[in-house]
């Protein structure tokens, strides 16, 4: 013990020599004086466990200003062992073991490169097996379909001679000779012959300013009809009336905007459509506009009718 008294005596001089007591010593490294008492005195019986043991002198040895290191190395066959050099002693006392059993993985790799091979000849025994089968079966059914004869067409018919050939050529010539010959002896058809329809065209003339200068004379001729539609676009007057002077509207009046007059006139040679208001009011003559020939406000619009027969 002569080694840990040294240790004890050693701590315990570098701690006077620092002016510590054991209750300063304890306040710096927090262990419990008693530990302190049991490091300077070699008594490690009252230590927690050997490992507390070697921490303990540690700290202590930090806290006085002594290398930790350089203690627990120059004093560590006089500490008690920890479980962890225990094991290691225990490990390093223990024969070695040269050999590793073998196990089942690897005795099935030691066997695969025989069952690769051995595999590889079963797949090349195979085929050659099915070429040997292939052969012998197309030389078997060529035996039974020998090739069959040639039949040949007794209903051939036999080539033209040359002199056929020419007594038909003649034969052709003769024929189309005789169809032109009809050809010219058709006579043509003339086309300036052939009725024309021309189609009619609706045409309103000019308008004509009469005498009293309120009334304007339009002729409509190329067409059948004579549909007259009125459309105002704000109040205004408007009456039809035919060469009698009689009112063929049932309803003349004053209209307003937006509102349409229309009137059948194709039974009239003669119609006279009166505006109050030529400005608000649009006429059409079978839905083609009429232009007024002047442009006063209050006039009258007659409309001659040549229908066509």
């Amino acid at each position: 013990m002569l080694l840990v008294a040294e240790l004890g005596t050693r701590l315990k001089e570098a701690r006077l020599s620092k002016g510590y007591s054991l209750d300063d010593l304890q306040e710096i490294t927090k262990i419990q004086k008693r530990y302190l008492v049991g490091i300077e005195e070699g008594n490690y019986s009252i230590m927690p466990g050997s490992f507390y043991v070697r921490a303990f002198i540690k700290q202590y040895a930090e806290a006085v200003g002594l290398d930790a290191e350089e203690i627990l190395e120059t004093y560590k066959n006089e500490l008690p062992s920890t479980p962890n050099d225990q094991l290691s002693q225990s490990m390093s006392n223990s024969p070695s073991r040269r050999k590793v059993s073998k196990g089942p993985s690897n005795k099935m790799m030691e066997a695969m490169p025989k069952i690769i091979v051995a595999l590889f000849i079963v797949v090349i025994i195979v085929a050659i097996w099915i070429l040997w089968q292939s052969k012998n079966s197309s030389g078997t059914s060529e035996e039974v379909n020998p090739t069959p004869e040639m039949e040949y067409d007794t209903n051939v018919k036999p080539i033209d001679s040359e002199k056929d050939k020419k007594d038909k050529e003649n034969k052709d010539a003769q024929k189309n000779d005789k169809e032109d010959t009809n050809s010219t002896d058709e006579t043509p058809i003339d086309e300036d012959q052939t009725d024309q329809t021309e189609e009619m065209k609706q045409t309103i003339s000019a308008g004509t300013i009469e005498t009293d200068g309120a009334t304007t004379s339009y002729t409509l001729t190329g067409t059948k009809t004579m549909k007259i539609k009125v459309e105002v676009s704000g109040p205004t007057f408007v009456g039809i009336r035919d060469q009698q002077q009689q009112e063929l509207l049932t309803d003349t009046r004053v209209y307003n905007a937006g509102e349409v007059i229309e009137y059948d006139a194709t039974a009239q040679n003669y119609v006279r459509i009166r505006l109050g208001n030529s400005t608000q009011a649009k006429i059409y003559i079978n839905d083609e506009p009429l232009t007024y020939a002047q442009q006063i406000v209050t006039q009258n619009i007659v409309i001659n009718f040549n229908k066509e027969q």
